[in-house]
């Protein structure tokens, strides 16, 4: 089968030829209908040799759906062509945060060598892939695949960092979002569907902007030297009572301390390596920092709800599997406007 693997480091994703995949006892094969490109992958093929958690080559994709092809021995309670989405982080299914369904969180992935699809695992932007267990998959119902696949990492990512903060969130209140590309142009729709809140979206193109506009966003501001005084203005000189970085490089990252308000959270989604000194005087007063990962099963399952109701939908781009390099090629350059889909069976 064709799959898109990151072979060496430094390299570039490459479309190869690998065998075809068999599930073993536990675990199920799906023929994968639709894989997410994400801006995590890129940040992943970054990393020097010595940071790489996990050995090479890695086929890619960590936001998959699909429909069921086999079952291994033992398993129960799917059907043969069944649709399915994948949940990504993957924990040991027994510690005490994964029996709250957050395997996000689990505290003994590292110990036992589990790693998400996509990332350390054989992930989901091939022809076939594997899923460890069952628990992991989630029906998909008569929901859309191709705009669906994206909501389980750039859907449930934002939707687990806004429940945090949904107590400030209150009528008269303000979130802003920066970064609104795959995970910040969900995370407005969510603002939206969820809070009374005002959304304050920044970003550096006015094509991102338009973008954030279209999907529910109050206020499209361009990111630059003159943004946090701007955010100012808007708040009447408060600040913000929930900020969500969607970049986390360094330049954001304190940006997005600028903007909070007194009791205010600043949640640091995005992984490019910007940090937020917290002390005494270094933020408004109570302002809590945070830097959460993913979320949990249970909240997959109300993210595709809310999709089910019509208040979230993720503008896609389709490439096919052959496409993919031009997809990351097109995403680090910041061309993608949403979120980038390949399409590894056509």
């Amino acid at each position: 089968m064709k799959a898109v693997q990151y072979r060496t480091v430094g390299g570039h994703p490459e479309v190869v030829t690998v065998p075809d995949p068999e599930p073993g006892p536990g675990q199920v094969l799906l023929k994968v209908t639709a894989a997410g490109v994400c801006h995590s992958d890129i940040a992943v093929m970054s990393w020097p040799a010595e940071q790489l958690p996990f050995p090479l080559p890695l086929t890619l994709g960590h936001e998959g759906v699909g429909t069921v092809a086999s079952l291994g021995a033992g398993v129960t309670g799917l059907t043969e062509g069944e649709s399915v989405a994948v949940y990504g982080p993957w924990g040991c299914g027994a510690c005490a945060k994964c029996a709250e369904g957050k395997e996000n969180y689990c505290l003994r992935a590292a110990e036992l060598g589990i790693m998400p699809p996509g990332l350390g695992a054989p992930g989901a932007m091939a022809e076939y892939m594997v899923v460890d267990d069952p628990r992991h998959l989630v029906p998909l119902g008569d929901l859309d695949p191709v705009r669906t696949v994206p909501l389980t990492d750039a859907g449930l990512t934002p939707y687990h960092a806004i429940k945090r903060s949904l107590p400030k969130l209150v009528p008269g209140s303000t979130a802003v979002v920066i970064g609104t590309g795959g995970l910040g142009h969900v995370a407005i729709q969510l603002l939206r569907a969820m809070t009374a809140a005002r959304v304050i979206a920044l970003d550096v193109t006015e094509e991102k902007l338009a973008l954030a506009r279209t999907v529910g966003a109050h206020e499209a501001v361009l990111s630059d030297g003159a943004a946090a005084g701007h955010v100012r203005e808007l708040t009447a000189g408060l600040g913000a009572q929930a900020v969500f970085d969607f970049v986390g490089a360094p330049p954001t990252t304190a940006l997005a301390g600028q903007l909070a308000a007194v009791e205010g959270d600043v949640t640091i989604v995005g992984i490019g390596g910007g940090t937020l000194a917290v002390g005494f005087g270094a933020l408004p007063y109570e302002v809590s920092v945070t830097s959460p990962y993913w979320g949990s099963r249970a909240e997959l399952i109300e993210v595709l709800d809310l999709a089910r109701a019509g208040a979230v939908d993720v503008h896609v781009e389709t490439y096919g599997i052959d496409e993919a390099p031009l997809a990351y090629e097109r995403l680090h350059a910041g061309k993608i406007n949403g979120r980038a889909v390949i399409l590894p069976n056509g």
